[in-house]
């Protein structure tokens, strides 16, 4: 089930407080995907943001989605920490109302050189695009519905790619 999230162009999975499961854009709009070169802080990176979104002509509640990265993962208390620090900015640009978040988020804790702090890798946002084929981005952890849980059956770890075995490897979505 999705909620329209007009404000934004797009629509989205509600999920938890802190992400939502993915959105979607409404027709005539796409996602667009910007990738930093290099992680940049939490603050700066919603500034980056908002200076591209706003430079684009788009309000800052086309923001939709976004990537971070992390130095480690976090201990549940700690993931609530972030949270809630996170959400001020959500809050302050119409984008989360106190209880309901529409923006999609993974956020990644790489072994190989992580950032020294919670970081934004890219970030997605909203824009006009007549006759625009039908574009989308999941949350990383797009099966997170609410309520309790334990904290370390979200964290995953993937097996280290072998020589030879993958051609090509890279991001599933965005441009």
């Amino acid at each position: 089930m999705t909620r329209d999230f007009p404000a934004g162009n797009y629509r989205f999975i509600p999920a938890v407080f802190q992400y939502s499961s993915g959105v979607a854009a409404h027709p005539d709009f796409e996602i667009e995907r910007v990738r930093f070169d290099n992680p940049v802080p939490l603050a700066d990176g919603f500034a980056l943001a908002a200076d591209i979104m706003l430079g684009a002509g788009r309000p800052l509640t086309a923001f939709c989605a976004c990537e971070l990265r992390s130095p480690a993962a976090f201990s549940e208390d700690g993931f609530r920490t972030f949270n809630e620090h996170y959400v001020k900015t959500l809050a302050q640009w119409g984008l989360f109302d106190g209880t309901v978040n529409p923006v999609a988020r993974s956020n990644v804790c790489p072994e190989i050189d992580p950032p020294s702090e919670p970081s934004f890798y890219a970030f997605s946002f909203s824009r006009p695009l007549l006759g625009a084929k039908p574009s989308f981005v999941i949350a990383g952890g797009a099966e997170s519905r609410g309520g309790a849980g334990d904290l370390s059956r979200a964290h995953r770890a993937l097996p280290r790619p072998q020589p030879g075995r993958f051609s090509r490897q890279g991001p599933l979505y965005g441009r």
